[in-house]
């Protein structure tokens, strides 16, 4: 199996892409390149049995409905407050994600991260122009992934790691990561993950994307179907790390969460 993990950004500047071969015994990160470009991040997307996206896959359907409505002149709600505010800023997932494991994701409605789910809509179209299109709930070879949310779930470090000035903190969750993950062979590609936070999230992506593969992941519950295939899905994973290599290939599902 391959998976794929993208942490995306709106630039190729801060994009990085990591390759995951898993075997019997072991996972080893075969490809790690950073800066990487729209050709790249769908070639890599297209060689994936599952590929893992750092990158909200779509807007919430309240927000896109008030653009809409906004547009138009239309009525809006009178009084309306800060939770109104928020059910707009925020998809199912979102707020799922929130609930289970108490990490907020940026909102694609309000936050800068809105450029990167931008330059994700087109890598999308491409990928459908090349046959390859993309459930966003996560059904098909694309899956949501959140980095942060994984770590946490996992045990590991999950905040304080990011830019260059916590370089002590990347290599502590570096580290970290070794010890459920002894089987997790990072070679030549070590010294980037210690050097590169942006390097480091792309193989927690690819490592979530395993559990997706595997079916070791939260799903949307029957009533949040239709706002996932819109909005998107973030996959969190349900089983411990050190246990991705003792799950086959299609194993049962888990229960729905949310």
């Amino acid at each position: 199996m391959l998976t794929v993990g993208v942490d995306l950004a709106a630039e190729a500047a801060d994009t990085a892409v990591a390759w995951l071969e898993w075997s019997r015994t072991g996972a080893r990160v075969s490809r790690l390149v950073t800066r990487a470009g729209d050709e790249l991040v769908a070639e890599a997307v297209l060689a994936a049995d599952k590929a893992g996206i750092d990158c909200p896959l779509g807007w919430p359907d309240k927000f896109v409905d008030f653009l809409l409505a906004q547009r138009e002149g239309l009525p809006l709600p009178s009084g309306a407050g800060r939770l109104w505010r928020r059910d707009l800023a925020n998809r199912v997932t979102d707020l799922v994600v929130r609930d289970l494991t108490g990490q907020r994701p940026l909102s694609v409605a309000a936050d800068r991260i809105g450029y990167v789910a931008m330059r994700w809509a087109g890598l999308a179209a491409e990928l459908a122009r090349r046959g390859q299109v993309v459930d966003r709930r996560g059904s098909g070879v694309v899956v949501e992934v959140y980095p942060a949310a994984s770590l946490k779930w996992w045990g590991l470090p999950f905040t304080g790691y990011k830019r260059a000035a916590n370089l002590a903190e990347l290599n502590r969750l570096v580290d970290a990561l070794h010890r459920p993950a002894p089987w997790l062979d990072l070679g030549e590609f070590e010294s980037v993950c210690r050097a590169s936070d942006d390097a480091l999230d792309a193989v927690v992506a690819a490592l979530t994307a395993r559990a997706a593969a595997l079916d070791l992941v939260t799903v949307p519950s029957p009533g949040q179907l239709e706002s996932a295939r819109t909005e998107g899905w973030i996959a969190i994973p349900t089983t411990p790390l050190a246990e991705l290599m003792s799950h086959s290939e299609g194993g049962p599902r888990p229960g729905e969460h949310g």
